[in-house]
């Protein structure tokens, strides 16, 4: 059997009788010192422990080249009528953009906008040699309040010589405002008439109306044409056929849904046959296009532009100027979730919105023929939690913005470009076992080196005092 005495034999930690040590003021002080450094230090790992570390990489992104990238924007244009806007070379884009008219202050003037219908199959009369008749009224500034408190219904061909649809629209246009006048005399009957505008000799009357594109026929009706504060007048414009039967059988059927005793007709009580061809023409020359687009991560480009089928634009007059109230990439991030990743990592989300709330305005000294460029470098960042759950995907982008003078219609155009790498942060959590390692190596450590500065000091002391003695040593 092993005896006490063999197994005293091992022990490490040997005890000196309190009779043989000796305590001094240098050791009290320095154990005070390295008591109290060890509860700071302890502290102090003890909130490491408990604190989240995260470690960032960049690797390959490893998304395909076949997914999708969901782009969010919201972008007021001063000077782009919504009647023409489109994004991507897309007018109808219901399902995912909304448009509204806007005012000089950027603010809505009304309900969403509704853009024409596609125009590719919009007929015209064949071609003839023959000179056309004039049957419209000419109108300018100086006329044109006139005829349209006059008649109840007025209806007006803004047109530029120079444009091909204009140049189309000419032969029906007259044909049909002469037949009109025949069966609907202006001075006996006196309830419709035909009129055109050449918006290359009275531009100021095409801008009053916000005239953007060639050729736009518009309806005034007497009785709701009153101008509101922003000067403009309410009215409609037609998107129908161009040819000389559709446009006499349109203006037939403006004349018959007349009130036989009143000339003053609310908009809502037009026939089933006008409401497709004729709605609300934007009442600003403003347009804010909101929504989002779905686009393959590969480079490319976002292009806002102003777009018709069957219109034409004078390039020198268009204005491109925009701001950015909005534009983020990636699946919408709920604030919420945002506000924990921000506390994990404060920097992330700096960038996914960068242009927000910046101002791209094409002054009278860059000239005409525009266009706004906008260089984006979009990188993907991923965060995730310490259960592989991935709690946030964002891309975050720098821009570059620029001006370029055009050969063609100017646009907003934003060129995408998708980084191959992305940045992967990933939260870590010291184990248990590192935090025991570290007290053991805290409290082992300044209790070694507070017992060797005690020693020291203590040896120091003593030296002292031999040498004050005058004692050899």
């Amino acid at each position: 059997m092993i005896s006490s005495s063999k197994i005293k034999s091992v022990d490490f930690y040997r005890k000196i009788p309190r009779d043989l040590t000796e305590a001094s003021l240098s050791g009290a002080g320095l154990s005070i010192v390295a008591a109290l450094a060890m509860i700071f230090l302890f502290g102090m790992e003890l909130n490491s422990y408990l604190s989240v570390t995260t470690s960032t990489q960049v690797i390959v992104d490893k998304s395909s080249d076949g997914d999708y990238l969901r782009i969010d924007f919201n972008i007021s244009f001063p000077a782009l009528s919504c009647e023409f806007a489109a994004v991507d070379n897309r007018l109808n884009l219901t399902k995912t953009v909304r448009k509204f008219s806007i005012d000089s202050n950027l603010r809505p003037t009304g309900a969403e906008f509704h853009s024409e219908p596609a125009a590719n199959s919009i007929k015209h009369d064949n071609e003839v040699n023959e000179e056309s008749v004039e049957g419209s009224v000419v109108l300018k500034t100086q006329n044109f309040d006139k005829y349209a408190h006059q008649f109840p219904i007025t209806v007006v061909n803004f047109y530029a010589p120079w444009c091909y649809w204009s140049q189309r629209l000419k032969p029906s246009w007259e044909k049909a405002a002469k037949i009109i006048k025949e069966r609907y005399d202006p001075e006996m009957d006196g309830r419709i008439i035909l009129g055109r505008v050449d918006c290359t000799e009275d531009g100021d009357l095409c801008r009053s109306h916000h005239i953007q594109g060639y050729p736009s026929i518009r309806i005034f009706r007497k009785g709701s044409d009153v101008r509101s504060n922003h000067g403009h007048h309410d009215h409609e414009s037609y998107y129908g056929d161009r040819d000389t039967d559709s446009l006499v059988k349109t203006m037939e059927n403006l004349v018959a849904s007349l009130p036989s005793e009143s000339q003053k007709l609310p908009l809502e009580d037009k026939s089933d046959v006008a409401k497709n061809t004729e709605r609300p023409a934007p009442s600003t020359g403003g347009c804010r296009i909101d929504g989002y687009v779905r686009v393959k991560k590969v480079p490319g480009n976002l292009i806002f532009s102003a777009r018709s089928n069957a219109h034409s634009f004078d390039a020198s007059q268009m204005n491109m100027s925009h701001v950015i109230n909005h534009l983020s990439f990636g699946r919408k991030v709920s604030p919420r979730v945002m506000s924990d990743v921000k506390r994990l990592i404060p920097y992330v989300g700096s960038s996914h919105d960068r242009l927000n709330g910046r101002s791209f305005i094409n002054t009278h000294d860059l000239g005409a023929n525009v266009t706004m460029e906008h260089y984006l470098q979009i990188v993907k960042t991923e965060v995730i939690t310490r259960k592989d759950y991935k709690l946030v995907e964002e891309y975050e982008y720098t821009a570059h913005s620029s001006v370029a003078q055009s050969l063609h219609i100017p646009v907003a155009k934003f060129h995408l470009e998708l980084s191959p790498m992305q940045v992967l942060i990933t939260e870590n959590q010291k184990s248990f076992s590192h935090f025991i390692t570290n007290v053991c190596a805290i409290v082992g450590g300044i209790f070694t080196v507070a017992g060797i500065m005690d020693a020291i000091l203590h040896n120091t002391i003593r030296l002292m005092k031999k040498v004050e003695l005058g004692k050899n040593f």
